[in-house]
């Protein structure tokens, strides 16, 4: 009998559509059920993400708020004279409002030392026939500089330019037409601080200040070119800085002088809060805050038209209320304000942050008690600590949302193994139904090719009809 290769050629019968049946009878609902399972991991697993963003973005903000700096900010508003920009100013957290008026009487500068007349023909003239090393020293910074022999004056200004080891010092040569002149600057200002240049070789007397054997040296610093303070009056007192940046000269504050007055003219400085950046951050709440809310509702109410991922979520009710109970919590220590709905905040009936005045703005609020407002957020009990510990018992490494994401993807994972699991077990019952109908198909294959050779020998017999009675 020939071999039987496909299920039904034996007995005739359609047996791989009763194969495919049976298997996919067992198959479907399993695999629908897998399906089912996992969109409703991949929503839910989409819905945390969602939320625990909007908590990201809520906790920056908080942060921002839990920070005492954020509170303290001033302004300075500065009018300068008609003739230009005499300073500049930043004012720190420590600086109390009020106004100021600055005139610049000197700018500080450093030390400009010059090489004397017919000292150098050209820059291709040497400075020392035998080499040595320089030393330049201005008030407490120095470096020293080693010369080859032979250098030229072209060859001694790129090496002071080029040393690492220089503090500020730039070198220059001009060209005047009948000679060469060394021109050295130094960026050390406040009276005192001149360039000092000393030498261990004679040879080099004419590009120092002081002579090997003692006395001057071939470089000099004219009059007017002298290391000076820079000097400044506020409200009329005089102050004195050997450098033109006056650190703490109004405590709190950084006067930076740029050019000197004329006869007459100043600068007024009015220091104030900076209400418009804390304004800025309580929107920045506001916003976010709602933000927040709005997520949490959109994947946790029903919706016909698609999934809703959290739908009754537990976890989401109590960030909620936890939520609404911090917002709520008492205030200590900060003035007037009780609660930061004392500040000019609310919440509606849908449980959005709002702006609103039923107690006071909050315009009124900072007109009042500024600074209870940075305690009302940033103090000790400030709402924003508060919120921040909560928020990041969320969001955090570890956190509630952390670990939830990370139990749902362990589900999919398993899920994925249970879809590999079941279609294992799908080829081996297909494999089981196509063995055992493979030989129900050559047994009704032996028994049709039997009732043939029956049949044959039965109509061979003398007076056998098939099934037909003679009349």
């Amino acid at each position: 009998m020939p071999l039987i290769t496909q299920a039904g050629i034996g007995s005739g019968l359609d047996l791989e559509q009763i194969i495919e049946a049976s298997v996919q009878a067992e198959n479907a609902p399993k695999m629908q059920s897998f399906i089912q399972r996992d969109e409703r991991l991949q929503v839910e697993l989409s819905s945390i993400g969602a939320v625990k963003s909007a908590l990201s973005q809520l906790k920056d903000t908080i942060e921002k708020l839990a920070d005492p700096e954020n509170f303290n900010k001033r302004l300075a508003d500065i009018s300068q004279p008609a003739s230009g920009d005499i300073i500049s100013v930043s004012p720190s957290s420590d600086i109390s409002p009020g106004n100021f008026n600055v005139e610049v009487q000197q700018l500080a500068q450093g030390s400009r030392a010059m090489s004397g007349a017919g000292a150098f023909a050209d820059n291709t003239s040497v400075v020392s026939a035998s080499g040595g090393t320089l030393s330049f020293a201005a008030g407490d910074k120095s470096f020293d500089l080693t010369l080859d022999a032979g250098a030229t004056l072209s060859d001694l200004r790129d090496a002071i330019n080029n040393s690492d080891a220089n503090f500020g010092v730039t070198a220059n040569i001009i060209n005047t037409g009948s000679e060469a002149k060394l021109v050295l600057t130094s960026s050390e200002t406040g009276a005192g601080n001149d360039l000092v240049i000393t030498n261990d070789n004679a040879e080099l007397d004419a590009v120092s200040t002081i002579a090997n054997g003692g006395g001057a040296g071939g470089m000099s610093i004219a009059a007017g070119d002298e290391a000076k303070d820079a000097k400044i009056t506020v409200d009329g007192i005089e102050i004195v800085n050997d450098s033109n940046v006056f650190k703490d000269a109004v405590q709190g504050m950084t006067i930076t002088a740029k050019q000197v007055s004329a006869a007459g003219e100043s600068a007024d400085i009015n220091v104030s809060v900076d209400r418009e950046s804390v304004t800025k951050l309580v929107d920045k709440l506001i916003e976010d805050y709602n933000n927040l809310v709005g997520t949490i509702a959109y994947h946790t109410s029903y919706d016909e038209e698609r999934q809703v991922g959290l739908r009754g979520d537990a976890t989401m009710r109590s960030l909620s209320d936890q939520l609404v109970s911090v917002l709520s919590s008492e205030l200590t220590d900060a003035g007037p304000f009780t609660s930061i709905f004392d500040i000019g905040l609310g919440v509606d009936k849908k449980g959005y942050l709002e702006k609103s005045s039923i107690v006071r703005s909050l315009n009124e609020a900072m007109d009042t008690n500024y600074d209870d407002i940075g305690k009302a957020f940033a103090g000790e009990n400030g709402v924003a600590k508060k919120l921040d510990e909560l928020l990041g018992s969320f969001v955090d490494s570890g956190g509630i949302l952390k670990t939830r994401e990370q139990d749902i993807n362990n589900q999919i994972d398993e899920l994925e193994d249970d879809v590999l699991d079941h279609q294992y077990r799908m080829g081996e019952l297909e494999t089981r139904l196509r063995k055992q109908y493979s030989n129900l198909d050559v047994l009704l294959a032996q028994m049709s090719s039997t009732q043939q050779y029956l049949g044959a020998q039965l109509a061979s017999l003398p007076g056998f009809t098939s099934g037909k009675s003679s009349s």
